[in-house]
């Protein structure tokens, strides 16, 4: 039985609607699939981004710290040096004073003439030897003259040999020295500096630890106290 153009038209308008119904799922299916796709690339990229960003404030935060621990440390290190400066400054001044109260020393005539035996004596036992030059300020050629007088026997007893002594009066020490003397054997070339000022630097080198403990305490990093 042959259709009528009206069920054939039917039929037609009944596959183009299916057809159509299908076209809907299938693009609805491939929205939401695309959908999904988006916004699993969308959440990769934004925690790959999250990590980056989270490691480029980390490193940040590191370096900061560093720099930090650096700074610190720089102040820390000039903190320390100005400390150290002002210590030395206070030793040099402490020695400074020393130096200028050493006049007075010389001044003295009942300390000075003692001293002075003490420090042409050792002089003797320093250089051993059996001819002595003795350099001094020309005002103290007379002290100088009678210590040796003095003691150029008691340094024979003691080492049984013979000593001759003498004045360098064309070469007097400077009268800037505060007092003291200078030994030289024969020929010159060994000298004993026995000045004031030498036997000030000379017990200042020596009792340096000793000062500095007394001013500023005792060091705490100090591990050996030899």
């Amino acid at each position: 039985m042959a259709l009528s153009d009206a069920d054939v038209q039917k039929q037609i308008k009944h596959m183009m609607a299916f057809i159509e119904q299908e076209a809907n799922e299938k693009a609805e299916e491939i929205d939401a699939k695309a959908e999904e796709e988006f916004n699993i690339e969308k959440g990769r990229l934004v925690q790959t981004q999250r990590l980056k960003i989270m490691e480029y404030y980390e490193k940040k935060e590191k370096q900061i710290e560093q720099q930090k621990k650096i700074q610190m440390s720089n102040l820390m290190n000039q903190a320390r040096l100005k400390v150290l400066k002002a210590r030395d400054d206070m030793i040099s001044e402490m020695l400074n004073e020393a130096r200028e109260r050493l006049a007075t020393v010389a001044r003295d005539p009942a300390r000075y003439p003692a001293l002075m035996d003490g420090l042409i004596l050792q002089g003797f036992f320093q250089l051993l030897e059996t001819k002595v030059t003795i350099r001094c300020r020309k005002q103290d050629f007379q002290i100088v003259q009678a210590s040796i007088q003095r003691n150029v026997p008691a340094y024979k007893d003691a080492v049984k040999t013979n000593l001759e002594v003498r004045i360098d009066q064309d070469n007097y020490l400077s009268p800037e020295i505060s007092g003291g003397i200078e030994l030289y054997n024969a020929r010159g070339n060994i000298k004993v500096s026995n000045t004031l000022e030498s036997r000030l630097d000379l017990m200042a080198q020596q009792m340096m630890p000793e000062v500095r403990v007394a001013l500023f305490g005792a060091n705490p990093n100090r591990k050996f106290m030899d």
